[in-house]
């Protein structure tokens, strides 16, 4: 949602020569809004709590300020290898993978070593990682509190914290992880620290004047609630219309980055086939897909070798996929704001895209709750039936071990083992599967 930039130049900022030749050289010159607000309060040393939405440059405030607060303050004398000199905690996998890789690159003048830890891939590897030093720590809880508690790496010359996406660590159950790593941490007044969160809500910002110094407020938000240049469009199927209404909406145009949101993985793998089987190249991402294969697929679709990426919400937050062309929501969301992070997967940096909503019988009844929270009526599509197609039979279904649903035995994923990962899901008996993420 990136669409303005603000009059503030990055020139004009007090920032390390390192972190203004990456900045240059990565082409950037003015600030946007949610920079323009919080790094000169950061660069000044001051706590900032800031509301922005995902795709208004809050990542890189966040990293410039960090980055330049480590090339400022020298290290504690009596610093030990496996200690972090700053941590930044995410409550995904995806948007840790995110923040590492864009911190690769303003970071890359400054000789700052990078860790990054997830649950369910590389256990042995990240580990060796932690042991042989790193300065700046990016991670989910889950697998952060497994090598903490097993003293892999200690917290006590940390000199900034960062924990992005706030909100969603509530969404997740994970506030309790939070509470315990922060409080494992230097006293707030001995670090730098900063929190983001898509709503500066009490119980976010209770946290926050709990484990920061007095920190400094700052809302941006954008014109609208929703991007500025996202045309979005509601159509009124009946349920056992929509798949024919997709296939002959994306028959119509060109779906060569579209991202498919349903509610239930169960959804997603009958709606994959049903694509695969009518002539569409579609993968699903879900909750219960490994790691590795995770970050194939979206590597395939940030290149254009995958088309169609047919998600639950484990993928509404935090990906910073270029050119997104199209977002259906084939079920629309249950959570109004999920909607807004749902289109906000498309016209970012000040690109233009379409978001597609299906309201049907099923899911109609959150279609109020997201117009009165986007502030805006939705247009209405309500002639459909020359877009209906007849549709081949569609694929066999692939689904993962588990049983109809997917889901692995209790055991598979739980416990912080050598899985790392923590918790399985994000709203219990939700059924939209979000998290699995930690």
């Amino acid at each position: 949602m990136q669409t303005h930039l603000s009059e503030t130049r990055f020139d004009s900022l007090k920032l390390a020569e390192p972190l203004k030749k990456a900045i240059e050289e990565a082409g950037f010159d003015r600030c946007t809004p949610i920079q323009a607000e919080t790094l000169p309060l950061a660069l000044a040393g001051r706590d900032v709590a800031g509301q922005a939405q995902t795709g208004t440059g809050k990542t890189a405030a966040f990293l410039l300020a960090l980055f330049n607060h480590l090339l400022s303050n020298p290290a504690p004398a009596e610093r030990r290898a496996n200690q972090p000199r700053a941590l930044v905690l995410a409550p995904t996998r995806e948007l840790a993978v995110q923040i590492h890789k864009d911190a690769e690159a303003l970071g890359r003048h400054t000789g700052l070593r990078l860790g990054l830890v997830y649950g369910g891939a590389g256990y042995e590897q990240q580990r060796k990682q932690l042991e042989d030093g790193v300065d700046v720590l990016i991670g989910t809880p889950g697998r952060l509190i497994d090598y903490f508690k097993q003293r892999v790496f200690d917290l006590r010359a940390a000199q900034v914290a960062v924990l992005d996406e706030a909100d969603r660590m509530f969404d997740m159950g994970f506030i309790k992880d939070i509470r315990y790593i922060l409080r494992k941490l230097p006293h707030p007044e001995k670090r730098l620290n900063m929190l983001f969160s898509a709503t500066l809500s009490y119980r976010v910002m209770e946290l926050a004047y709990e484990h920061m110094n007095n920190p400094t407020s700052v809302k941006v938000d954008a014109d609208q609630v929703t991007a500025d240049r996202v045309r979005q469009t509601v159509y009124m199927p009946a349920s056992d219309e929509k798949v024919r209404l997709l296939v002959g909406l994306l028959r119509r145009m060109d779906p060569r980055r579209t991202m498919v949101f349903v509610n239930m993985k169960r959804t997603a793998e009958e709606l994959c086939a049903w694509l695969e089987g009518n002539d569409f190249h579609a993968q699903v991402l879900s909750g219960d897909v490994p790691q590795r294969k995770r970050l194939s697929l979206l590597k395939q679709f940030e290149t254009g070798e995958l088309p169609i990426l047919i998600t639950t919400d484990v993928a509404a937050r935090g990906l910073h996929i270029p050119d997104v062309s199209h977002v259906f929501n084939f079920d629309l969301p249950q959570d109004a704001e999920d909607y807004v992070h749902r289109i906000g997967r498309t016209a970012r940096a000040g690109a233009e895209g379409d978001a597609i909503s299906f309201a049907c019988e099923t899911w109609a009844m959150s279609l109020p709750e997201i117009e009165d929270y986007i502030e805006q009526q939705l247009p209405k599509e309500t002639q459909h039936d020359q877009l209906l197609v007849e549709l081949k039979p569609r694929a066999p279904i692939k689904r993962r071990p588990g049983g109809p649903g997917g889901r692995k035995k209790a055991g598979g994923r739980g416990g912080r083992g050598r899985s790392g990962g923590r918790r399985g899901g994000g709203r219990r008996g939700s059924g939209s599967h979000k998290g699995g993420n930690d």
